[in-house]
């Protein structure tokens, strides 16, 4: 039996494995639960999210990915190792071929570090492929064409904008401002407003469920429990959208000045072929409600989101798996 190609989009909140053949086979949180005394993995993905902020003093539920790049090398190269195992894709006697995405401006330290975890969580040949071109090819877009593509992907912890065109980027930002953001600033805004600590988990669910980023775009309102920090007891409050919306204003502003500044670098040529085929919003952020409206006010150019914005980058890998033997031998190590 030989080894099978996979695709990895190895990211800040999500990891989400393409094997050739088979589609996305694998999607889960990017947290390892690890016991402190003896550094042994308890649990990893789903699994070890359930435990985030749930734990005892000798258990922590880590996430091993700041802001797009490793921040422990050790835990993330035990999630891939677990990962991979699961899925069983390994030959005999051969090694799969792993493809991983990466944002555009890491450096060479993070992109080797990148490549260490994935060959010794049993990779043979590794490829690194910049995210926001993967995420436009799993978008459906014709990167290889002589015309301009531009792609929004918000991610967990980076949002990257890129403009494409034969098959390779033209302008491009990565910035750390993105999902993982969004849910500190919320965070942040009920403890200010309501004098009300919440944890991670209840910030999310307050973005996914009433959350929007578009002024009187929503009208919901949530009820969130978390604990007093006058008396120390269990409260409930109830939150609104547009108190959603301003907590989220600041951070939102700082991707539509980055997707600006990409327009303003773009060739005149490609920035005319932009305005008839739009901006394409991928990554889990583009289900913030509102993102799509208020890019398209502020750019003036359609936005469209992507049919499946979290699945995007790994079907991405599964198309450039298909073509792994024509990737520029660059990305080879």
């Amino acid at each position: 039996m030989l080894a099978k190609d996979i695709g990895i989009d190895l990211g800040t909140a999500n990891v989400l494995i393409h094997v050739k053949g088979k589609g996305i086979v694998l999607n889960e949180p990017s947290v390892v639960a690890i016991d402190k005394n003896t550094n042994r993995v308890l649990a990893v993905g789903e699994e070890a999210r359930r435990m985030v902020g749930r734990t005892p003093s000798n258990i922590i539920a880590i996430r091993p990915l700041k802001d797009g790049v490793i921040a422990d090398f050790e835990i993330t190269e035990s999630m891939l190792k677990h990962f991979i195992n699961k899925l069983n894709v390994k030959g005999f006697l051969s090694k799969p071929r792993i493809l991983i995405c990466c944002p555009t401006n890491i450096t060479s330290v993070e992109q080797k570090a990148i490549r260490e975890a994935a060959e010794k969580s049993g990779g043979k040949t590794i490829y690194l492929e910049e995210e926001p071109k993967v995420a436009a090819i799993g978008a459906g877009m014709d990167i290889f064409q002589p015309s301009g593509n531009m792609v929004v992907d918000i991610g967990g912890g980076t949002t990257d904008v890129a403009v494409l065109s034969m098959g390779d980027i033209v302008t491009a930002a990565s910035i750390k401002m993105a999902g993982d953001r969004f849910d500190a600033e919320i965070l942040q805004y009920i403890k200010q407003k309501y004098k009300l600590l919440i944890g991670e988990r209840t910030a999310e669910e307050i973005k996914v469920k009433i959350g929007t980023v578009f002024p009187k775009a929503r009208n919901e309102e949530l009820d969130i429990r978390g604990r007093d920090m006058v008396s120390g007891l269990p409260r409930t409050v109830t939150v609104y959208s547009e108190e959603v919306e301003e907590a989220l204003r600041e951070s939102v502003s700082v991707i539509v000045q980055a997707s600006k500044s990409v327009l303003e670098r773009t060739p005149p040529e490609l920035s005319a072929d932009i305005i008839d085929r739009g901006v394409i919003l991928t990554g889990g952020g583009a289900l913030l409600h509102g993102m799509d409206q208020l890019l398209a006010e502020e750019l003036k150019v359609p936005v469209l989101i992507a049919e499946n914005p979290m699945g995007c980058v790994a079907v991405g890998t599964g198309i450039m798996l298909d073509n792994i033997d024509k990737l520029s031998r660059r990305n080879i190590v």
